[in-house]
């Protein structure tokens, strides 16, 4: 869409629209589930609806509460002021956002792109400049699940009819001691090799180390496994220590990646000014929404560094996500936590939005065509599965009880 049609679209704006309305909603799939869905919806004056989301794992009632906090910046105001409410609500709080502040402006600030974008009568990737591609981005699934050669088989067949070009897989031991033996090293880099063997060469495969290694044990890890030419390795070592990362980086030809866990574009500011990294994973549900994943990517642009967002919540922030990487210079592949074959959490989706929302087709996410983030949503659906409380994360521990990653 070229400027001159964004402006036109602006004349047509009624400047009285206002803010009446922000709820959230916490939604649990099952009653246990340690990451229940955070929801925002903000309502207007003249009708229009806006959905966003800020699950935050392990801490959906501090997410909430957080969300209810920012009631005062939002009620009352004009939604198309995206910018001017992200910086108050950014800068207002005084305190630094973390993952909890992070996360209640994330599902707010999708809330009014998902109105800014209704209001104009257009998807909102069309105000961000996009698409680049419009048959949609390019995703991958998780592998886990393939657990024997048969599996795998299967699953490269699977991939290979369907389009899919790429899974990420994990490490195969729960936790890594800080200098670990030989035995268990050995039978991680088995473990990569034969998912290798078994996809073929025409599969990209990135590995997830979720911080579970140290930078002594990454540094051999990904020496060893150069041979299987990873799409990336993703966190290597805990993601706040930046000059551990930087020490794996140096010593791995394999791109490295993180970032999911990182809030605001300030929160990559280092990795990206000193060209640590290949690939950055901000969380659309964390970064601080459509506006802070934008940022983030534009930063990394400027020092040719890759996007790859990560996507392991709800639909809603699925959804929205794939608005940006339409839009992204340097997109380079978009998560989603699933399966190739859907799997429950997906016939709710489904059911909810009457459309299979972040289903691959050949290969690729399609983008939504309807305005604003593309879908409707009843508070009813929502109604049927209530929020069963916060619940901590996994909890992993070392053979002699010390804390370790999960």
């Amino acid at each position: 869409m070229r400027s001159q049609d964004i402006t036109d679209l602006f004349k047509d704006v009624n400047t009285n629209l206002r803010v009446t309305d922000m709820k959230v909603f916490g939604v649990s799939l099952t009653p246990d589930s340690d990451r229940p869905y955070v929801f925002v919806k903000i309502e207007t004056n003249q009708g229009l609806v806006g959905w966003g989301e800020a699950t935050l794992e392990g801490k959906a009632g501090a997410a909430m509460s957080c969300v209810r906090d920012f009631r005062d910046f939002i009620v009352g105001k004009d939604p198309l002021q995206v910018e001017h409410h992200w910086e108050s609500m950014y800068v207002h709080s005084f305190y630094r956002a973390g993952p909890v502040i992070g996360s209640a402006i994330s599902g707010i600030d999708q809330a009014l792109w998902d109105i800014r974008g209704k209001a104009l009568g257009v998807p909102v990737y069309q105000l961000l400049g996009g698409p680049h591609d419009e048959r949609g981005v390019r995703g991958y699934y998780h592998a886990e699940n393939a657990r024997t050669d048969e599996d795998l088989s299967k699953l490269r067949e699977t991939a290979l009819s369907t389009g899919v070009s790429c899974f990420k897989v994990g490490l195969p031991d729960q936790a890594y001691e800080w200098i670990e033996t030989h035995a268990k090293i050995d039978r991680a880099i088995k473990h990569m090799a034969r998912y290798r063997e078994k996809l073929g060469d025409e599969i990209d495969i990135a590995v997830d180390f979720h911080a579970k290694t140290s930078p002594s044990v990454a540094s051999i890890l990904v020496k060893e496994v150069e041979p299987l030419h990873l799409l990336f390795i993703e966190e290597p070592c805990p993601p706040e220590n930046v000059p551990a990362m930087q020490r794996v980086a140096r010593r791995s030809t394999t791109p490295i990646a993180t970032g999911e866990r990182l809030v605001a574009a300030f929160g990559c500011r280092e990795l990206i000014e000193k060209g640590i990294v290949d690939i950055l994973q901000m969380d659309i549900n964390h970064v601080g929404g459509i506006t802070g994943l934008w940022k983030a990517a534009a930063m990394a642009n400027y020092s040719n560094i890759s996007m790859a967002p990560h996507a392991c919540e709800g639909p809603i922030g699925g959804l929205a996500t794939l608005h940006v990487d339409s839009s992204m210079p340097n997109f380079l592949i978009q998560e989603i936590c699933s399966f190739v074959e859907p799997g429950e959490k997906e016939k709710v989706w489904a059911d909810w939005f009457g459309f299979a929302p972040m289903r691959m087709v050949d290969g690729k996410f399609p983008l939504p065509q309807k305005p604003g983030l593309g879908f409707e949503l009843s508070e009813a659906a929502l109604a049927k599965y209530p929020f069963g409380g916060s619940r901590p994360m996994a909890r992993v521990f070392q053979t002699d009880g010390s804390v370790g990653e999960w």
